[in-house]
């Protein structure tokens, strides 16, 4: 039976949870434990799949096809473990579940209410896989206080009362702000949340205090008595030059003691951080720079990019070096020259996308890429727009594009060597779609096999020639124009097994040229650095090397 820890945060957003929570994860693996992290989520979306990457960030896409929050990116890079539909659900997803059962009868005619019905469907999602792992870390979204968190605050309150006496302990995050003219933390704001989160029947086991400063002992002891907290449960969370600091850092602040305490487990288990340790060593020693350009259509906002730009570093640790990124609006060169833009860069990765806009920029970025021999790697759309290029600039195709932007405006425009997909493969059946059928969770979503060329770029950076990665689009490169294009020089070098749909191009003669239609950037880790980012950015390590 597995152990819980349910995280709360308080005060203001954006503290971290999600953060402390993985970096919690992977502090609990180091003395031995198993873990699975889960996140619940107040908001009415199903899922964050329809959501504007400028809305939520981006989406994280698990094997098995869910589409879940970008903390759920944060659990898989922290401890390895493969996140799962089961491990996130939202307030839409919750109530959607509780209708239909009353559809159905399931209720046998019985008033449905919040509580116990929406609780209870709560309490049976956090209970699934309990005699799978050690430890069960469970995040709520939102803030303490919060209208739509109050049902998985009940819920939680209600499932620490099902389980055996410690069986479950609350982790509550809040901020201590540092009021630089009277020079001291502040704790009020801290004592404030608690007492909410109190008023809701939770006590806190362990408080997690974000601070700009170190917390003075004075501090610590007045936090504990009017929070009734251990003194040495107060821990300190100060900002970090980077996120992987963060099992160390809370290592040494005492959090993984504090958990195992709150729990009674002694002796604890002695953890080996040998793993972290050299994750720092790298990040905190590079042997030199790379720069490397995101041209993308979402850069006002770093979230809606998350993994790839952790995945990049993750690339720089794999070749010691550090990767600097500078986000480039792909709209800028639909007027303008790409090269003043990007001359300077060692490599160009354009990423995915929905929608026209910023697309011919992007094919820009392809075609500089192509004619200056730097190295590139397109993700999704940005092997899409490598294609329309390679059909427009060497195949003579000039109106090649997308079906998605003649969908789009209504108006028959390209021809479109980028297709919507309405038929594939996904284990032992086939999945049919429509161009109008509901946009929510009908892509072509999760873990899916390529058989790559032997001999191909692509397969010496991964060293086999077959894999499995994750997808989440609805358009393809058409099958049928690949004799045509293969003959220009793009190569196919990736195919489904079945051979229908095209998963990754190179150009064989260019130093570093790989579109690939999923997205490698969600299955990269720091200690296990995807094979394609380490390549990628070992090229552009070279071209440092050239200049």
């Amino acid at each position: 039976m597995a152990r819980y820890v349910f995280i709360t945060g308080g005060v203001v957003s954006s503290l971290g949870k999600g953060l402390a929570s993985a970096a919690l994860g992977a502090l609990l693996q180091a003395r031995g434990y198993t873990v699975r992290l889960r996140k619940l989520d107040p908001y009415l979306n199903v899922d964050p799949g329809t959501m504007s990457p400028f809305e939520h960030g981006e989406v994280f896409v698990t094997d098995d096809g869910a589409e879940t929050d970008l903390d759920l990116g944060h659990y898989e890079r922290f401890t390895g473990v493969p996140a799962r539909m089961t491990d996130s659900v939202s307030s839409g997803r919750v109530y959607s579940n509780v209708l239909e059962k009353e559809r159905r009868g399931d209720y046998l005619g019985k008033t449905i209410q919040v509580v116990p019905h929406v609780t209870n469907e709560i309490k049976e999602f956090i209970d699934i896989g309990d005699d799978e792992v050690d430890f069960m870390l469970c995040e709520i979204g939102g803030t303490v206080g919060d209208i739509e968190g109050l049902p998985f605050f009940e819920a939680i309150r209600q499932f620490a009362q099902d389980k055996p006496r410690g069986q479950c302990i609350f982790m509550h995050l809040t901020l201590l702000p540092w009021i630089a003219a009277s020079g001291e933390l502040k704790t009020k704001p801290t004592q404030h949340s608690v007492k909410e989160l109190r008023s809701i029947g939770l006590q806190p086991d362990v408080l997690v205090c974000r601070s700009e400063q170190p917390i003075p002992d004075k501090e610590r002891a007045k936090i504990a008595l009017f929070c009734n907290v251990r003194k040495d449960a107060v821990i300190a969370a100060p900002d970090l030059k980077s996120i992987y600091e963060a099992p160390m850092a809370y290592h040494r602040e005492g959090l993984d003691q504090a958990v195992l305490d709150a729990f009674g487990i002694a002796p604890a288990p002695k953890p080996n951080l040998a793993r972290w340790a050299d994750v720092q060593d790298r990040i905190f020693n590079a042997e030199g720079d790379v720069n490397i350009a995101i041209v993308g259509k979402y850069v006002q906002l770093a979230d809606a990019y998350k993994s790839i730009k952790e995945a990049l570093m993750h690339g720089g640790m794999a070749n010691r070096v550090k990767v600097n990124v500078e986000w480039v609006d792909a709209e800028i060169f639909e007027k303008e020259d790409p090269a003043p833009y990007l001359e300077g860069f060692h490599a160009i990765l354009v990423p995915g996308g929905f929608g026209e806009r910023g697309t011919e920029g992007k094919i820009k970025a392809a075609q500089f890429a192509r004619e200056r021999k730097i190295p590139y790697l397109g993700i999704c759309l940005g092997m899409q727009m490598a294609v329309v290029e390679a059909a427009r600039n060497l195949a003579g195709m000039t109106t090649a594009g997308s079906e998605e932007f003649d969908h789009e405006s209504g108006k028959k425009r390209f021809e479109p060597v980028v297709y919507h997909l309405k038929e594939w493969v996904k284990g032992n059946h086939t999945v049919a779609r429509k161009v109008d059928d509901d946009k929510g969770g009908t892509m072509r979503l999760g873990a899916y096999t390529a058989e790559l060329a032997e001999g191909s770029k692509v397969a010496a950076a991964y060293g086999t020639t077959t894999i499995e990665e994750r997808h989440r689009h609805r358009y393809e490169v058409d099958v049928k124009y690949r004799d045509q294009l293969e003959a220009c020089g793009l190569k196919f070098s990736g195919m489904s097994p079945d051979g229908r749909l095209p998963e990754i191009v190179e150009y064989p003669d260019h130093p570093w040229f790989i579109g690939v239609q999923f997205h490698p950037e969600l299955k990269s880790k720091p200690f296990d650095p995807h094979p394609l980012f380490a390549d990628f950015v070992r090229a552009a390590k070279e071209v440092e090397r050239l200049v």
